[in-house]
């Protein structure tokens, strides 16, 4: 088709063209990817539980016990104890009265946002959301309205506007490209002043941020009153696979009559609930994981002020390098491979045109020599 085929040749010409690396080995710091072994710091796998050997071990019995696949969705006969155990120790990890599984953090998204506005409503979106927050959005149908990137005073002046109607704020926790936190305390005042939900979707804080691992609401020391609406994914810190609602029981009610990417998917597989709940266990005991990841992310930032690199503003794992330049970006993350480094390029659409980025991420399975070799490849790199 030559309209397939123009865009393609556009892509690429604007190195913005995508491509897929094979990988042979597991999940972990050193990875074998297009048949070569390479130091990755491209991975969410923060607390380096993805491939730890209890977790790999309940899933394992858990495949033993349950089978491969659910067989069906959570209404028909797919929803197992497996499930239902998960879904109680989440909501007693988040601090709220239930928790509802979904396959995916996308479907999570997606399905709360358009089972609880509809036309008439408003859903007022941080510019910088993700995708899957801003696509349940337009799902929805209810009228869209964003908000200038992490402002509080930007929201409420949109909120003015609309007193009169049902409204739902919904924004990142953290944010997947910027790796800098919400201020959701401003946030949660501000939608309860105006009579509006919160929502937040802290797949990148849960298992980071917080004494515990409880994300940002923890680590802002924020309820159910503040943030009535909490999604979380597995597939992250967790290192499994999967995401999670908390909320009120009404809420979680409402959303297994209502939430359509719930009722019509099939259920995770029952190991894999059984691998997040010995993820879950870990996140919350091994404590040392938060604080080497902290030390390794203090150690990155200094030496990169040391070598002029210019790193937005994050403390967390999420460590992104701004180069601006489509094509430099490419080039730079091509030289890194060279020298046995993998790194993503992140460019438009997924970040706005002119911000092109090396989105180093960082795991506690990293060392301090790991971030050394790093900074060296990136200095010479430059």
């Amino acid at each position: 088709m030559p309209k397939l085929q123009a865009e393609l040749v556009r892509l690429k010409q604007a190195h913005l063209y995508r491509s897929r690396r094979i990988s042979d080995s597991a999940t972990g710091v050193c990875v074998h990817i297009d048949g070569q072994k390479r130091l990755s710091f491209c991975s969410n796998d923060y607390l380096g539980l993805a491939n730890h050997p209890v977790v790999v071990k309940a899933m394992q019995a858990g495949a033993a016990r349950w089978g491969v696949g659910s067989g069906a969705s959570h209404l028909v006969n797919g929803h197992t104890s497996a499930h239902h155990a998960l879904e109680e120790e989440l909501a007693a990890f988040t601090g709220r009265p239930r928790a509802l599984l979904f396959s995916t953090g996308y479907m999570a998204n997606m399905g709360v946002i358009a089972a609880l506005c509809g036309r008439g409503d408003y859903v007022f979106e941080d510019r910088l959301n993700h995708a899957s927050l801003l696509d349940g959005g337009l799902l929805s149908q209810a009228r869209m309205q964003r908000f200038a990137h992490a402002d509080a005073s930007a929201l409420a002046e949109k909120l003015t506007k609309q007193d009169n109607s049902e409204k739902l704020v919904v924004t990142d926790g953290v944010f997947s490209m910027d790796g800098d936190i919400a201020p959701l305390p401003a946030l949660a005042a501000t939608s309860k002043q105006h009579n509006a939900w919160l929502m937040v979707d802290d797949a990148h804080g849960f298992g980071v941020l917080g004494k515990n691992g409880g994300g940002c609401v923890e680590q802002f020391a924020l309820g159910i009153d503040d943030v009535p609406i909490l999604i979380g994914t597995l597939g992250k810190a967790f290192g499994t696979f999967g995401a999670f609602v908390a909320g009120s029981e009404e809420l979680i009610e409402y959303l297994i009559q209502k939430a359509r990417p719930y009722i019509y998917t099939t259920a995770l597989p029952a190991a894999v609930a059984e691998a997040s709940r010995a993820s879950l266990t870990l996140l919350q005991t091994e404590h040392w994981r938060r604080e080497k990841l902290q030390a390794l992310i203090k150690q990155f930032r200094r030496g990169a002020a040391e070598l002029g690199l210019e790193l937005m503003a994050s403390e967390t794992p999420i460590q992104p390098l701004l180069i601006g330049d489509n094509h430099k970006a490419m080039s730079m993350r091509q030289k890194l491979q060279q020298q046995g480094i993998l790194i993503s390029a992140i460019r438009p659409p997924t970040v706005p045109d002119g911000t092109a980025r090396l989105r180093v991420t960082f795991s506690a399975e990293h060392t301090e020599d790991n971030v050394n070799h790093l900074l060296a490849a990136l200095e010479q790199s430059l």
